[in-house]
């Protein structure tokens, strides 16, 4: 029998989500996302030395660019290795600047255009805040294709798929985190708050014909993997995906098409933050993984100092 990796390849496309292009070339995913935190862990591995002197040199002293140097380097390298495209994050500190946001995204798709690679290969990778959807909404009109993080709620989701963004990568296992934290417990899969609501989202852009991708994102156990299995994309740790690999059971398809949904919805600024206040998990980790981002984004820039 098949693995449930391979399994799970036959109707979601699985991206990778770590910088290590040695996982990602054992593993073979179709596309691959880096952030603030992987690009931190891929710094200290020797393989990447040669690009962190390179992203000193070029920057010339100013650390901001050369973070997004370094960035866009590891980013080729992991694209010689899969046949999709990679994710690379704006600045998490340019969260609630939409023009700054816009600004530096246009930055990022002239560094990786000057190393030879498209912007076909590429996407831009934004905080969902409403500044943030704003931005990813003037890029998608420039034919710059986003994938919106740090998305917890489906107030969210709901106003990225208006915007028109190309995906969208909700948190399961920082929703189940907070969950299992707050309510003192924990949840089987079909029940685990992470799950339940990457499922009310892949349903209600089904139902209501966005074409936003839905790719559910950090995961904490197999279990969460499968009750997704079917979504648009999952983007998987090297840990889990080599735990998937090897195992050899039956993988059934969990999401399609087709499930009933609740009501269109419409979204203006006023509703989009009044929707995300009523949400403590989502207000709360929206900020948390924010301000995580930013921190490992200083303690980059302090290495490539």
């Amino acid at each position: 029998m098949t693995s449930k990796l391979e399994q799970l390849k036959q109707f979601t496309t699985v991206v990778a989500d770590t910088g290590d292009v040695d996982a990602i070339a054992r593993l073979q995913p179709i596309d691959a996302t880096t952030n603030p935190s992987l690009l931190l862990k891929a710094a200290a591995l020797p393989r990447y030395a040669e690009h962190l002197s390179r992203a000193k040199a070029e920057s010339k002293g100013d650390r901001a660019s050369a973070c997004d140097l370094f960035a866009v380097a590891v980013g080729k390298e992991i694209l010689g290795l899969i046949p999709g495209r990679i994710s690379t994050e704006v600045d998490a500190r340019l969260s609630f600047d939409s023009h700054a946001t816009f600004e530096r995204a246009l930055k990022l798709v002239e560094l990786y255009a000057r190393q030879g690679v498209g912007k076909e290969r590429i996407l831009i990778k934004i905080a969902a805040t409403w500044e943030g959807i704003q931005a990813a909404r003037r890029l998608e009109q420039e034919g710059i294709q986003t994938n919106l993080t740090l998305l917890f709620s489906f107030t969210q989701a709901v106003a990225c798929a208006e915007a028109g963004v190309f995906l969208i990568s909700p948190f399961v296992g920082r929703i189940y985190d907070w969950y299992k934290l707050h309510e003192g417990r924990d949840f089987a899969a079909e029940q685990d708050p992470g799950v339940q609501s990457v499922k009310r989202i892949y349903e209600y852009y089904k139902a209501h014909d966005y074409g936003t991708v839905v790719m559910g994102a950090s995961f904490r156990n197999l279990g969460q993997i499968e009750a997704l299995a079917g979504c648009d994309r999952l983007t998987i740790s090297p840990e889990l995906l080599a735990r998937l690999d090897a195992e050899s059971g039956t993988l059934e398809r969990n999401l399609r098409p087709g499930a009933a949904a609740e009501a269109r919805m419409e979204l203006d600024e006023g509703r989009f933050r009044w929707g995300l206040n009523e949400d403590a998990m989502g207000t709360e980790k929206l900020a948390e993984g924010i301000r995580q981002f930013a921190r490992d984004q200083e303690k980059l820039e302090a290495l490539l100092g």
